[in-house]
């Protein structure tokens, strides 16, 4: 009979500013010794999910609506895992939930850009076979992920007839068109805007038109550039994502976006871009553990440092969390490719695992240990995660120190599990 451990312990929590000496990481505590009934677990399935809602500003007065999608997407998650999913289904689940949310700016409820149309972007990477599908500026999809998904099961099935090669990402009506050809629904745009999205929307063409209508001159591009950074920068909520390993060690990992309000049509963000937006990679002979990054943030600052495959390799390191701190300070906040940015905006969940056998009387104990780590430079970022043991997600709204600055500095946080697999 094969069983699983629960979710080992609490969270494990550690926040600080870049700037501040650093303690050791929490990850390197040792195992809590609390565990979970198993009644309910099936023999031989199992997996850990971690989400995020978007790292910009999330407000106490919707705290609780954060919380609750990022439970219910964990929760997707998990019983995929349950049934027997591979991580890439599960993760592809998880990431329904959050689009399908009107809280979240990815699928309903995304942002509208100039022209007052919903593009969304999505990508999703498969850690085992690590094929990769993307969806950019598409419109009338309800879950752009679902295409993103459908493109990488399209490409494992190899080539097309007459040799051509199957594609991987798709724009615009290219991609919504492929998408209702391989049986995924359509949904009008209006259909997909909120009243909250709508209402957002006729307050930012206000101010817009507001601009137009001042002086022209410096002033003019003065004001227009802070009246942009205000409604792009940290106070507005961007890319949802989610990262999953399943108990086979596979990892996959998952984003959409709405993009960023009063976007130019056409723009494509981080969510779309190859190891810009996630990247899920299973340990092989160069590299000593899986890895799984989903990110979030301002979309031109994180395609510019290509930060989820540089938060990846960074991962190969011993001490998970310094080197994802690392990657964020030296990568992120200090990158030559953003020296012009006064205020650097984004953030990323990461995973990574390895098998680990323990020594038990009269019992051969085979597992893996998963470390999973969230950082931002933003206000504050949700995160949700779940173990297929544990009876319901744990939520967190991590936000920065009191008295740093967004942008400028990074909040790190993270915990520890481990998937146990008893052979009697």
């Amino acid at each position: 009979m094969i069983g699983l451990s629960s979710y080992a312990g609490v969270m494990e929590s550690l926040i600080n500013s870049a700037e501040e000496q650093q303690p050791s990481s929490p990850l390197d505590k040792s195992w809590s010794n609390k565990q979970e009934s198993s009644k309910n677990q099936k023999p031989g399935v199992g997996g850990f999910v971690l989400v995020h809602a978007g790292a910009g500003y999330h407000s106490e007065s919707k705290a609780k609506e954060y919380k609750h999608v990022c439970k219910r997407a964990c929760q997707r998650a998990v019983d995929r895992l349950k049934a027997g999913a591979l991580a890439v289904e599960a993760v592809a689940a998880a990431l329904v939930e959050l689009e399908d949310s009107p809280f979240t700016n990815a699928g309903m409820g995304s942002n509208l850009n100039l022209s007052g149309q919903i593009e969304c972007d999505a990508s999703i990477m498969d850690g085992k076979s690590l094929h990769y599908g993307a969806v950019g500026a598409i419109s009338g999809i309800k879950n752009p992920v679902l295409v993103a998904n459908r493109l990488l099961n399209e490409a494992q099935k190899g080539k097309l007839s007459a040799g051509r090669i199957p594609p991987c990402f798709l724009v615009g009506r290219g991609a919504h068109d492929w998408a209702v050809s391989h049986g995924i629904p359509p949904c009008p745009s209006e259909k997909m805007a909120t009243k909250f999205s709508l209402s957002a929307y006729k307050r930012n063409k206000r101010k817009m038109e507001l601009a137009e209508k001042m002086d022209t001159g410096h002033n003019q591009t003065k004001k227009r550039r802070q009246s942009s950074e205000n409604e792009n920068g940290s106070g507005c909520l961007d890319t949802v994502g989610a990262v999953v390993v399943d108990l086979e060690g596979n990892v996959a990992a998952a984003v959409s976006s709405g993009g960023l309000a009063m976007k130019h049509p056409g723009r494509v963000g981080q969510a779309a871009h190859y190891g810009c937006g996630c990247w899920a990679e299973n340990a092989c002979n160069m590299n000593t553990y899986s890895t799984a990054v989903s990110t979030s943030g301002c979309g031109e600052h994180l395609i510019r440092t290509m930060l989820a495959q540089e938060c990846s390799a960074a991962m190969q390191s011993e001490d998970a969390h310094q080197a994802l701190l690392e990657a964020m300070q030296n990568k992120f906040i200090s990158s030559p490719f953003l020296a012009s940015e006064d205020r650097v905006l984004g953030g990323v969940i990461v995973l990574r695992c390895c098998r680990c056998v323990e020594a038990q009387p009269s019992q051969n104990i085979q597992g893996i240990l998963v470390e999973f780590l969230w950082s931002h430079t933003t206000e504050s970022m949700c995160v949700g995660y779940m173990s297929a043991q544990d009876s319901k997600a744990k939520t967190h709204i991590s936000r920065l120190p009191p008295g740093t600055v967004p942008g400028q500095s990074l909040a790190i946080e993270g915990g520890v599990c481990r998937l146990m697999s008893v052979a009697e």
